[in-house]
Order: C-alpha cells, then sequence, then structure tokens
C-alpha cells in the first residue's frame, strides 16, 4: 500500500453548526383563518430549510374549552393537512398531533410545581378566556402557560414564532426553565420569541380593534382558510372601514390598516405601493381587490386540502413519522429532568 505523507497543517475540515430548533403549533379547535395563515403557518414555511422545525397540532390545549369529540377528531387531521397544504414539508418538518406524545402532559405537570400560582394568575389570555367561558374556568385553562412551556422545552427550542398577543406565554416560559436551570443546573434552553416582520397580527373584519379569531360567534369576523371563493369575497365586502374614502395607513384607520396589511401580506406590496395603486379610487375597489387576492392565493391551499383529505392514511402516517421523532427527541430531556429531580427510573 503507498505510503501517503499526511500535512499536520492542513486545516480541519469546517464543522457543519446544527441548525436552530423551532417549535409552534395551533389548535385544531376551530376553522383556521387567514390570521392563523398570515400569521403563523405561511411564514413557518419560510423557516423550513434553514432550521429545524417542529410543528405540533395542539390538541391538549384545546380541550381547555369544551370541544364535540367527533368534531375534535376531524379538525386534528384538518389542521395537519392544513399545514401541508400551506407548503409545510413532512420531509423537512416534524409534523405530529401533542397527544401522540405524553412527555408533553408529563414535563407539564411537573413545571407546575415550579410554576408561581401569582405567575399564573396574571395571565392576559386565562383573564380572557374565563370571561368568555365563565361556567367552565377550569384547572387546564390556569396552567395552560405551563403545558405550552413543556410543548417549548421539551424540544430544547431556540425559537418560538409568535404574534404579538403571545409574548406573554414566552415570558412564563423563559422564567419556569431559568428557576429550573437555577435550582438543578443547566437543564433548559432559554428559548426566544420570534415575530415575523409581516402579519404578525390579523385584525376582525367586523371590528379592527380585536384580533381575528376562529372562534369569533360573528362570521363576518374572519375569513376562513377553507371558505369558498364567493364567501371570501363578500366578508371582505362587508368589512368595516372608516367614514374617509382615501386608501392610506394612518392612525385612526384600523380598518383600513388591517385591510392593507392583509393585502400585502398576499401580494408583497409596501403600504406605499398599495396607497399609490389605489389613489383616487374609493373602498368599494379597494375592498373587492383585497377579496379577489386572498381568494386567489387561498386556491391552490384550499385544492391540496382537499387531495390529503381524501387520503387519511397518508396523514396518519405523516401523524406515526412525526409521533416517533418527536418521542425519541422529548424523552432525552424528560429522562435528564427526571434524573434531576431525583426520580427512579427503570
Amino acid at each position: 500500500m503507498e505510503n501517503i505523507e499526511m500535512n499536520s497543517n492542513a486545516p480541519a475540515a469546517a464543522k457543519e453548526e446544527p441548525k436552530k430548533v423551532i417549535f409552534s403549533g395551533v389548535q385544531p379547535s376551530g376553522l383556521l383563518t387567514i390570521g392563523n395563515y398570515l400569521g403563523a403557518i405561511k411564514n413557518w414555511t419560510t423557516l423550513q430549510d434553514a432550521y429545524d422545525c417542529l410543528y405540533c397540532v395542539v390538541n391538549l390545549h384545546a380541550i381547555t374549552v369544551r370541544q364535540i369529540p367527533a368534531d375534535l377528531r376531524r379538525r386534528t387531521y384538518e389542521t395537519l393537512a392544513i399545514y401541508i397544504a400551506c407548503g409545510l414539508d413532512p420531509d423537512k418538518n416534524t409534523l405530529f398531533v401533542q397527544s401522540h406524545v405524553p412527555a408533553h402532559a408529563e414535563l407539564g405537570w411537573l413545571l407546575d410545581c415550579y410554576t408561581m400560582f401569582g405567575e399564573l394568575s396574571r395571565m392576559t389570555q386565562f383573564k380572557d378566556k374565563s370571561a368568555k367561558n365563565a361556567d367552565n374556568v377550569n384547572a387546564g385553562l390556569f396552567t395552560y402557560p405551563t403545558l405550552m412551556a413543556a410543548d417549548i422545552l421539551l424540544y430544547q427550542a431556540d425559537l418560538v414564532p409568535v404574534g404579538q398577543d403571545q409574548q406573554q406565554h414566552i415570558e412564563i416560559c423563559r422564567d419556569i426553565a431559568g428557576r429550573f436551570n437555577g435550582i438543578y443546573g443547566n437543564t433548559f434552553k432559554i428559548p426566544e420569541g420570534f415575530m415575523p416582520k409581516t402579519g404578525t397580527k390579523i385584525m376582525s373584519l367586523a371590528d379592527p380593534t380585536k384580533k381575528m379569531s376562529k372562534s369569533d360567534s360573528n362570521e363576518n369576523g374572519y375569513v376562513a382558510i377553507l371558505d369558498p371563493r364567493d364567501v371570501i369575497i363578500r366578508k371582505f365586502k362587508r368589512a368595516v372601514t372608516d367614514s374617509d374614502t382615501v386608501v392610506r395607513y394612518a392612525e385612526g384607520k384600523d380598518g383600513v390598516n388591517n385591510l392593507m396589511n392583509i393585502y400585502s401580506c398576499f401580494t408583497g406590496k409596501t403600504h406605499e405601493e398599495i396607497e399609490r395603486e389605489f389613489d383616487g379610487r374609493g373602498y368599494g375597489d379597494f375592498k373587492m381587490a383585497v377579496g379577489e387576492v386572498v381568494a386567489d392565493g387561498l386556491t391552490p391551499v384550499q385544492a391540496r386540502f382537499n387531495e390529503l383529505m381524501k387520503d387519511k392514511a397518508y396523514l396518519e402516517e405523516i401523524m406515526r413519522r412525526g409521533a416517533e421523532n418527536a418521542q425519541r427527541r422529548a424523552r432525552r430531556t424528560l429522562s435528564k429532568v427526571y434524573r434531576k429531580v431525583g426520580f427512579v427510573e427503570i
């Protein structure tokens, strides 16, 4: 065999940096809206090549509000199908259902014991949901943030894509992780909230001072991802604006500002470009144009969704594959946590 002289001065091969981990999820508790699409799912698709992404259908969180079991099962399939239809590649992302990974509930309980009552009582979402569901203010609703913290910390997530209204949940997650690390040493990575530049908060079409919600009792307030074209256009025609007639982005023009944000997200145009495009044209033209670009943008998503819903076996295979990967990763963290607190594992 020929002897090959090694050059000890040759530079070592550059070690590839591991990708940062991203975790997020959506509840299967209602019809997903363009608020979910623009504020979360559409932005996720831009991250899947550069990051190690886990996206979950968070059905454990969904039952803090009473659900019809058959509807919850159907919407679990639908939410996963929407993820894929919106462009999330199951080969590039870990897509799974929360209840398929028991470690979420296990770590959720453990973190309950490291979360202060006062911290949870100050959470805005608990106050809001308690007011809306006065006949069902359950313990799960109160400890919702610790389960969300468990979702994130199980996977040692670096970043969590969130809207503005979710920032408080990231803060308490960081507090819980920091408290645990302070007691037991470095265990959890401290996550950062990640807010995309556009589309972070889409407002109701009926009341633009409130966030668009899939649980809105006024169906004209939201546009569902799966709404038919004529319904989408009709809802935008009825969108609340103001007594002015000029399409411009300005303080006090909440309805027009919201429509401009939506139009910008679907077209990529800036507010200045939109103002020039509709200079001299009234709100009627503008609202029609917004409805049409939204309908056009959702057409391929709806077509792909319908294909996927005809193949439940494929969706279940994605669920199984995602759960296996997520469970393997989650158990590593949970096992470390159990050793730290003194649990005996067999």
